[in-house]
């Protein structure tokens, strides 16, 4: 990994991607990489708070709009989309500036980490089951360390886990050099440090200016594909509330609110992800001075050299 590459990491709405731009305005060498598992989908643009044209024609964006949404990314596919990203940036002599909140992507990434195949078959089967609780209670059985690392409500990760657990024949835990692991890595890192009543502000916040920009009715489009949306991508926050009001009459009053809350609770799980690595230089923020954010992040560099 070049040293000369950075990442922007923290929760939801703390400010990254305005933080990034002002960096890669001011220090031209930077091209910005985007680690959002939702952004590489085509369409899904207000929800996922995609940079705009705008922004994307001042300063370059990689892993943005790869895919339809009826595509199922994984993060092995970003784990080789962002390697090949990074040797062109390299090739160029420019720096790769890698912003986003979705932890394992960045890890992939930064740590090499062995990504399980997919076990389609497997996954059918167990996906059947509708409880949760009895898949986690079966994951528990066969790789406890897994089940102790993931809540056991969460469906998606906990299906992921004994998909690759019952289809390879090995722990899920057992693929790489574990999470809990945090070798030395030549990437520089920074995280926004935005206090969670702040960040609650800005996520209903966030929530209001999306709907008026039409956030609704780029659901209802993503709705009306032929080919559908992708079990991954209706899993997006925002998305899969407002799919709900659309496919099973929740008011949209309801869904937002769920939405919001949804999001909270993730910005807290993000939190937690980031604050367990303690190669992360944190950087306090109000989430809205990205001058005083950028000054401390330029002298937080000028520091290491």
């Amino acid at each position: 990994m070049n040293p000369r590459h950075l990442a922007i990491v923290g929760s939801t709405a703390s400010g990254k991607s305005a933080l990034a731009m002002a960096l890669a305005t001011r220090q031209s060498e930077f091209e910005i990489v985007s680690v959002d598992s939702m952004q590489v989908y085509r369409g899904m643009d207000i929800g996922t708070a995609k940079p705009t044209a705008a922004e994307q024609a001042l300063v370059p964006h990689h892993l943005i709009d790869l895919v339809d949404p009826d595509d199922d990314y994984t993060v092995s596919r970003f784990q080789a989309d962002c390697n090949a990203v990074l040797t062109a940036i390299e090739s160029r002599g420019r720096r790769a500036l890698l912003v986003g909140g979705t932890g394992l992507y960045l890890r992939s990434v930064t740590d090499d980490l062995e990504i399980p195949g997919q076990f389609p078959q497997a996954r059918a089967v167990l996906d059947a089951e509708p409880d949760t609780s009895v898949l986690f209670q079966r994951l528990s059985d066969l790789d406890p360390l897994a089940a102790s690392r993931m809540e056991p409500a969460n469906r998606r990760r906990v299906l992921r886990a004994l998909e690759v657990t019952v289809g390879s024949g090995r722990p899920f835990s057992s693929f790489g050099p574990g999470l809990e692991k945090y070798p030395p890595s030549r990437m520089r890192m920074f995280g926004l440090d935005v206090d969670l009543h702040v960040l609650r502000g800005r996520i209903a916040d966030r929530y209001e200016k999306q709907l008026e920009a039409g956030f609704l009715a780029e659901v209802e489009t993503l709705r009306s594909r032929p080919a559908g949306i992708s079990r991954t991508a209706r899993q997006a926050l925002g998305y899969a509330e407002l799919l709900d009001h659309l496919d099973n009459g929740t008011s949209l009053d309801e869904a937002v609110a769920t939405a919001i809350t949804r999001t909270n609770q993730f910005a807290r799980r993000q939190q937690r992800w980031f604050r367990r690595d303690p190669r992360i230089t944190w950087i306090p923020s109000d989430g809205t001075d990205h001058e005083n954010a950028l000054t401390l992040l330029v002298e937080s560099l000028e520091d290491s050299v």
